[in-house]
This record gives C-alpha cells, structure tokens and sequence, in this order.
C-alpha cells in the first residue's frame, strides 16, 4: 500500500482530471426523469428517489441524465486542502489552483439580486424531513465552508475581494438566518425555515465570530456568543449533542458532534472568551469514549457503527487534531488514517470509497461527500505533523 501523502497527491490529481467535478450522495433530484413523470412536485416521493439514490451501491445517475458537476461545499474544501499542501510544500502550482478555484466560487455565488449578500448552496434541489430546498437556495454549511476557504486564500497577496466575499457571508448568516423560536435563538440551515440543527446553527455562529472579529463589530459577535451558548445550555451532562430540536432528530452522531466541536472552538477563539472551555472539554472526551473502536476504526453513531463514512473519517481526523490536540488525540488520528487506507481507499481507482454497511460497500465516488473531504482532511493531517517537527 502507498503512503498516505502518495494517495492523496494521487487523489488530487484524479480530482484535476475532472475539473473537480462529479457526482454528489444528495444529486437524485437531477435527474430530468423525475421531472419527466413529473413526480418532483410531490414532497415524499421526493424524498424518497433522494435516499434511493443515496443509499444504492449501485449508480444509475448516468442512465437517469444526473450531470457531473462542481459543488461549492466541495470546491471549498479542496481549497483547504491546497492551501494545507502549500504551506508545507511551497508548491506554488497548489496555490494557483486555489486562487482560481476561488475565483470561481466568488462568480458562483447564489443569485446576488435575489440575496443581495455573497451566499452558497448547493447545485441540485434536495428534499429533506423537515424541508424542501430548490436549486440555488443558500444555505448555512455551504456558506460557512465557503467562507472559511476564502479567509484562508485571503492572507496571499491580492487576495483582498476573498475575505471581503467572507465577511459579507457572516453579514447573510446575521440577516437572514438568525432565528428566535422556542425560547431558542439560533442560526437555521437555510432562510425561511425553523429547523433547529445544532451543527448548522453553531457553525453560522462560527462565522459570524469571525466576521465580527475581522470587522470590530461588537453587535456580530454578541449574537455570536449569544447562538453559542443556546447550544452549550442543550448539551447534555455526559457531553454529548442529539442532532437538533426534532423529533427525529434525537440521534448522536460522529461527524456531527466533530462539527459541533470544530465551530464551538473557532468560535471560543475569534470571541476571545473562556466561556465555552467546559463544554468543549466535556464534548471532545465523549467524542473520543464513543465513537471510536480500538484499532482506530470509527462509529457512526456513539451507540452504533454502521455505515462507516468516508466523512465521518475525514472529520475525526480534523476534529482531534484542531479540538483535542493531545499527542493521544494525534495517535488516535494517525490510527483512523490508517485503518481508512485499508479499508476505504480504492486502490484500483485512486478514489475512496463512500461507505462500508453491515452487509455490502458503497464504492461509488462522490466528489463533495467522499473525495474532497479525504483530500482536506489528508492534507492537514500532514501538514499538522510537519508543523509540528519543524
């Protein structure tokens, strides 16, 4: 088996080859057959040809007309990858690549007459339990993955416009996002809607801390504070998050519970407040007890393992190395590194794949879901050790 840093130089360059362009897990609705039969109008049906799509090891996409295309969330993440390879390779050809990348997400912003604000969303409409987004509404993950690459490119030269595009972005996130309801306030996944996610709400409250901090502006980073501590206050006692306010939303997940980590410790850190410090502490030491097997191997849920997830690898790679950053936490990252290459990477196809089930293997390649995640994640893992030694 190759080296992790040879997988992953191999992976970009497939990623290259494609124009960083593919198929993503929640695409269905692309399709024009659904719109053919003219079952798009219908919420569950809907619904349901989304989690056919995403759920089948088998992809029909190319018989059922889904096009491959470039998704903002992904392009973003593989601009972190870049830039994580830059710093430690002085490649300049990594950074060419991301400025031009971000170039293209600055002209591919949701429609500026509609929202006003640079905003992002995703490139096909998607059905959820709680609600239906169409094609080129924003929403809060996209725009604050999105944000968080165009402040990274925007400490190189002649980079100005990426981080004003960010900061405007908090400016969205503050305008038509926030929310009071429930004796709650909080930051909703997409304008309009009510849904109470505690990743969404405290990623948007990441962003909005940076915003406030980059901008001096004390009223962005209250509300920041203020959208932080409704999730601190609904941790419960043994550290864990339930996904949001729902009813079906009572699980606790890996990837998830990362994110909330993730944001909750930028946020600390833009605010400049200790605050948070109890919950975060509390928070990673579930994380580490519960979704993790011994040989490295992570769990899906904290009470269940399966589907093991490509993103659900790549962000417990980030979040012991951004949130835990013992030298425990770094082995416990080496380990799950190690135990996805032999077990999630294609070497056939330079790709990794999706998901392993209790009883068969997702193998299709998604682009946003799957590679650009394993490619940000890789990349930092790296450059996280050559910092460290040098």
């Amino acid at each position: 088996m190759q080296s992790s840093e040879l997988i992953n130089q191999r992976l970009l360059n497939n990623l290259q080859a494609v124009d960083f362009a593919g198929y993503d897990i929640f695409d269905g609705l692309n399709s024009p057959l659904i719109e053919c039969l003219g079952l798009n109008r219908l919420a569950l049906v809907r619904l349901a040809w989304i989690q056919a799509y995403k759920r089948s090891p088998v992809n029909f996409r190319q018989l059922t007309g889904v096009p491959r295309q470039r998704n903002a969330k992904g392009i973003a993440l593989i601009i972190l990858g870049l830039l994580e390879d830059y710093c430690r390779n002085n490649d300049s050809s990594a950074l060419e690549t991301a400025v031009e990348l971000g170039d293209w997400l600055l002209a591919n912003r949701c429609d500026s007459e509609q929202w006003q604000y640079f905003c992002w969303g995703y490139h096909f409409p998607w059905q959820a339990r709680a609600f239906y987004v169409p094609l080129g509404k924003p929403n809060i993950i996209t725009t604050c993955y999105v944000a968080r690459a165009l402040w990274a490119l925007s400490i190189y030269p002649d980079t100005t416009r990426f981080a004003d595009a960010a900061n405007n972005a908090g400016q969205f996130i503050i305008d038509q996002l926030y929310t009071e309801q429930d004796n709650r306030c909080y930051f909703a996944y997409i304008p309009g809607e009510k849904a109470f996610v505690h990743n969404a709400s405290l990623w948007g409250a990441a962003v909005v801390a940076e915003a406030g901090q980059r901008l001096q502006d004390q009223t962005l980073s209250d509300r920041a504070y203020q959208v932080c501590m409704q999730s601190v206050s609904e941790q419960r006692e043994d550290g864990a998050w339930v996904y949001g306010g729902r009813t079906h939303h009572q699980f606790i997940d890996g990837f998830h519970t990362g994110y909330n980590l993730e944001a909750l410790s930028i946020s600390r850190d833009a605010l400049g407040v200790c605050d948070f410090d109890s919950s975060i502490d509390i928070g990673i030491q579930f994380y580490r007890q519960h979704f993790f097997r011994p040989d490295g191997q992570p769990k899906y849920y904290h009470n269940a393992t399966y589907p093991i997830d490509m993103h659900l690898v790549s962000q417990a790679v980030l979040t012991l190395l951004k949130v835990g950053q013992t030298q425990a936490d770094l082995e416990l990252a080496s380990m799950v590194l190690d135990w996805a290459i032999k077990n999630m990477y294609i070497e056939k196809t330079g790709y990794f794949r999706c998901q392993i089930n209790r009883w068969y293997n997702n193998n299709i390649c998604y682009i946003r879901w799957t590679q650009a995640w394993a490619y940000y994640a890789i990349a930092f893992f790296h450059n996280h050790n050559y910092s460290k030694r040098i």
